[in-house]
């Protein structure tokens, strides 16, 4: 057990100083298995490969440029009625401290002077941001063109690995292989099905109730299912405040009421039925796991967390695989 532990905490330190790679492989594999299937229902027609491919990636970036041409023209046009109301929900805020017998004024210009003298810090972080920032889109790119090759003949690159391993362990490797990209797969369709059912009745709910913004909190709710539990939770609260904001309080707690309303559906009739026992995972473990990938890999690690230890139950649940 201390030589697994040891072998263990070396590839997870050579994983940390090429982690910029490392989450762009994991993330093509991701981007695969969900374009993957319809490149092989083209396949199974008759379509080359090289066509399903490039048909496949087209209508994916038709989609993302429709989703960004649906979301910015509403997003911008909503700023200016959000910035009136959020100076009115400050001067309530004012009146409130003053009843209470606060000084808000002055706890701003000690705010004021704490950032003011915290400056080198916020440089330095500003710094790390626009680093992270390169990391970010190296990375994205990596992955897109790591996704299309896969696509295209991750089949085969497949086998090409599986013939490099010792002739007794290719087929426990083959299998293990399959199952890991059986329970990948399944959870990126899930979590984006489940992600457009939440995002459908939400966005419906803050249109009816005409909140600001409200498409693009539909797709920050959809970006969110892919972090489980603390993504809703997060969409769900940047909703509620925008409503409090721009409508105020009542229209706020019907918000938080049809948030939690669709997430409770999710979480007891929805989610069960389209992810299955088998990534069945309990609240706390995916908290837990969430913390550890931040903490490893901040944002990225979050986002990778559940889906890796789904992958991680699946192979102790079957231990033929391993």
């Amino acid at each position: 057990m201390l030589g697994w532990f040891a072998v263990i905490a070396v590839a997870f330190f050579c994983l940390y100083h090429v982690r910029t790679v490392a989450l762009s492989i994991v993330i093509g594999v991701f981007l695969t298995a969900l374009l993957l299937p319809p490149a092989r229902w083209m396949r199974s027609r008759g379509v080359g490969r090289a066509a399903a491919t490039a048909i496949v990636f087209a209508g994916a970036l038709l989609v993302a440029g429709a989703v960004i041409a649906l979301v910015v023209p509403p997003t911008v046009a909503s700023v200016s009625e959000l910035r009136a109301s959020v100076g009115k929900v400050l001067d309530d805020l004012h009146h409130l401290a003053a009843r209470l017998g606060l000084d808000d004024r002055q706890m701003l210009a000690q705010a004021r002077d704490y950032l003011s003298g915290q400056s080198r810090q916020i440089t330095t972080g500003a710094l790390a941001g626009v680093k992270t920032v390169g990391e970010i889109v190296v990375g994205a790119v990596l992955a897109i063109i790591l996704s299309v090759y896969f696509v295209h003949g991750g089949d085969r690159l497949f086998r090409w690995l599986v013939e490099l391993m010792p002739a007794s362990s290719r087929a426990r490797v083959t299998e293990t292989g399959e199952l890991i990209f059986s329970v990948v797969g399944r959870y990126i369709h899930g979590v984006a099905i489940v992600g457009l059912v939440d995002a459908f009745f939400i966005g419906i709910s803050l249109w009816i109730l005409g909140v600001p913004v409200a498409l693009p909190l539909a797709v920050l709710t959809f970006v969110g299912a892919f972090l489980p539990v603390v993504g809703a939770f997060f969409a769900g609260l940047l909703a509620a405040v925008v409503a409090l904001v721009a409508k105020g309080w009542l229209v706020a707690l019907i918000v938080v009421a049809v948030t939690v309303a669709v997430q409770q559906i999710e979480g007891h009739v929805l989610a069960p039925q389209i992810y299955g026992k088998a990534l069945d995972l309990p609240g706390a473990v995916i908290l837990v796991a969430i913390t550890v990938g931040s903490v490893i890999a901040g944002i990225a690690g979050a986002f990778l967390a559940a889906p890796v230890t789904s992958v991680v139950v699946a192979l102790l649940r079957h231990p033929r695989s391993t």
